[in-house]
């Protein structure tokens, strides 16, 4: 049995899209983490070594969103999966990507992805 840590509505401003305009001007993404981990080390030890520092996988996800454009959502998903996966103390990663500012013609309130990933299937 894993832990979970979330960090949820991280705002990113990037260029994914199939459209011109989108890679053009730009978007918002949201992005949504819930990350299995055992936190009992870091309680035992009340040392931030001894975790995943959320402070920093913040960072590498607003890094992974918002570097070279691509069309799909489903890539930039991905990418932010196995950003997670990195820090090999994460057992799996649930990741929403949010496109709340999508281009289609009619009244919506999101456009979202989520995807788990497992260490050992993050390229699956």
């Amino acid at each position: 049995m894993t832990d979970e840590l979330a960090v949820t509505g991280i705002e990113c401003w990037a260029h994914h899209g199939v459209f011109d305009f989108e890679k053009r001007e730009g978007q918002t993404f949201v992005v949504d983490l819930v990350l299995g981990l055992d936190t009992r080390a870091a309680a035992a030890s009340d040392d931030l070594a001894d975790t995943v520092n959320y402070g920093s996988l913040v960072a590498d996800v607003k890094a992974a969103v918002e570097r070279d454009p691509v069309d799909l959502i489903e890539t930039v998903v991905q990418r932010i999966a196995d950003s997670c996966l990195t820090d090999s103390r994460v057992e799996w990663a649930r990741v929403t990507l949010h496109k709340p500012d999508a281009p289609i013609d009619a009244t919506f309130s999101d456009v979202a992805l989520t995807i788990t990933r497992t260490r050992g299937n993050a390229h699956d």
